[in-house]
């Protein structure tokens, strides 16, 4: 059944949240590239069950190879998928790395590269795509964040927090300076979900153990701790599906009718009211100077 909805792109799509979106969006009746890099390698076994999942329900799902440590690549897809459709209506950013452990025992070369997954990442993507998105004067850009940017933030997550904050930033800064192009940003929130994503199993470690070992005997088990309490306090049937479910209620709705900022959050770690405050301040002091007209888009 050919899909007759919107030509979506979501990065970091060959497992947990962004896996789980591309077959909601897909099963929505949307054209979803799922972007994932090492598409015959590492990664050939999820782009076979991604077709597998499209022929068995009937859906165009596509698994499109995006590198998004690289400008090239990220040029590369997107140019394919405008020469096949002429279009990208949705982008979705999910590419992201999560690392565990004492900040002071990794290395400023480990902070870079996280910043360079969960931040950078999105700005080559989108250098690759808004231009195309301009020139219509439409589009969606979704942004999946963290309630760790304003919410609850455990010890031995530091790194990954602040990556996942610094791209929060960037993506209300983007808002802002797409509204007057017609192109929408939503950012979703997702709390912690200790299943059904690859975060916590395939988080990073320190580089230096030495400095990681002089912690441990002042914070033996910390992060076994949170996890186990992060999990207790998930109620029963908040599974990783909750925020691919809301991702697709959000591209479902009309133009100029997205939300800008949308929580996913079963335990609560207090980042919505937080960020309820901050967005509302956004808003008067846009206000105040006169911009108030980025709150919306301009159709």
């Amino acid at each position: 059944m050919p899909a007759t909805g919107n030509i979506v792109l979501i990065t970091g799509a060959s497992s947990g949240f962004g896996a789980l979106t591309a077959r909601a969006l897909a099963d929505a009746g949307h054209t979803v590239y799922a972007g994932m890099r090492r598409t015959t390698g590492r990664n050939a076994p999820q782009v076979g069950a991604a077709a597998d999942y499209a022929r068995e329900h009937g859906v165009d799902l596509r698994s499109i190879e995006l590198d998004v440590s690289s400008q090239e690549s990220a040029d590369t897809a997107v140019a394919r998928i405008e020469a096949e459709h002429g279009r990208i209506d949705v982008l979705v950013h999910n590419a992201g790395h999560m690392v565990t452990g004492p900040a002071e025992a990794f290395t400023p070369g480990q902070l870079a590269e996280l910043y360079d997954v969960n931040v950078l990442s999105t700005q080559r993507v989108n250098r690759a795509a808004l231009p195309g998105m301009r020139r219509r004067g439409q589009g969606l850009v979704l942004w999946v964040s963290s309630s760790s940017v304003k919410g609850g933030t455990p010890p031995y997550l530091a790194p990954y927090f602040a990556a996942k904050a610094a791209m929060d930033c960037l993506a209300v800064s983007y808002a802002a300076e797409l509204a007057r192009w017609g192109v929408e940003t939503s950012i979703v929130v997702p709390g912690s979900f200790t299943s059904g994503t690859n975060h916590f199993v395939h988080s990073g470690r320190p580089d230096d153990i030495t400095v990681e070992a002089e912690y441990e005997t002042r914070y033996a088990g910390l992060m076994d701790q949170v996890a186990t309490k992060l999990a207790a306090l998930a109620p029963e049937g908040a599974t990783a599906s909750l925020v691919s479910d809301a991702i697709a209620r959000i591209v479902a709705l009309p133009a100029g009718q997205r939300p800008h900022r949308v929580h996913i959050d079963p335990a609560d770690d207090g980042s919505e009211e937080v960020s309820a405050t901050a967005d509302r301040i956004r808003r008067a002091f846009l206000t105040r100077i006169g911009l108030d007209d980025l709150l919306t888009v301009r159709r």
